[in-house]
């Protein structure tokens, strides 16, 4: 089966109920190992045992910017190349994309209070990210007030476009501005500057979470895909009775 082939909606259900339970086995494998690696990591000399909330709370933080890039490109083949299922993978991601963000925030806010004495701040890094928690919310209310679908993915598409400015200033607010948080430890130029006993768990657990949103976002697509066959046939049913 080739890419094109997934643009049939029958051909990718076929597909993903083949794989979903594979992916799902090897998730919560991963997970596990994960959550066993982070458990044993030693704690910081500075930060104590709170250090471990990172393992939660990175790979949240990670995913809340990677699924909205997911969306961005479904934002374009909706817009650009028309494809039949795109629409359906930005829908089924963005209430996904809401929640990895919604805990980026949470845990972000707990590992804040024993490190700088307060729940919230107003620097850069938070603020980008509770605004990209509001398009996540923005983007779903959208979906659910325009009744037509193809207004509706059209308007999605161009705000989730817009909304990807986001992503780099999100990304980048720890260099551009003086912030209270550090800058990049994982993903910078010169290597990882975090030590390999917290460094192998967090990339384990950001491998499972990165599992976990395509398992749950498969899983949604197909859901989305049989809702609106059953609303296709449910306009049919209606449109014949009233003929």
């Amino acid at each position: 089966m080739t890419l094109t082939d997934l643009a049939n909606p029958t051909k990718f259900l076929a597909l993903t109920a083949r794989i979903l339970p594979w992916l799902a086995g090897l998730t919560a494998i991963l997970l596990a190992v994960g959550l066993y690696g982070s458990a044993m990591a030693p704690d910081d000399y500075q930060q104590g045992a709170t250090v471990k909330i990172m393992f939660i709370h990175v790979p949240n933080a990670w995913l809340s910017m990677f699924v909205w890039g997911v969306m961005s490109v479904a934002a374009l083949g909706t817009l650009v190349w028309r494809h039949p299922l795109a629409d359906v993978a930005a829908k089924a991601a963005a209430p996904i994309g809401a929640a990895f963000t919604f805990l980026a925030l949470v845990t972000g806010s707990l590992w804040g209070r024993p490190m700088w004495g307060t729940y919230w701040e107003w620097d850069a890094r938070l603020t980008s990210v509770l605004i990209l928690f509001l398009m996540y919310l923005g983007l779903m209310a959208l979906w659910r007030a325009v009744e037509d679908p193809s207004r509706a993915a059209r308007a999605a598409a161009v705000l989730t476009l817009v909304g990807a400015i986001n992503i780099p200033i999100i990304k980048f607010s720890v260099d551009w501005w003086n912030t209270l948080h550090q800058p990049a430890s994982v993903f910078r130029a010169g290597g990882p500057t975090l030590d390999k006993a917290f460094l192998w768990p967090l990339l384990v657990m950001a491998i499972a979470f990165s599992l976990l949103f395509i398992t749950l976002h498969l899983a949604a697509m197909r859901n989305e895909i049989l809702r609106r066959r059953v609303r296709s046939l449910q306009m049919m049913q209606a449109n014949q009775q009233a003929a």
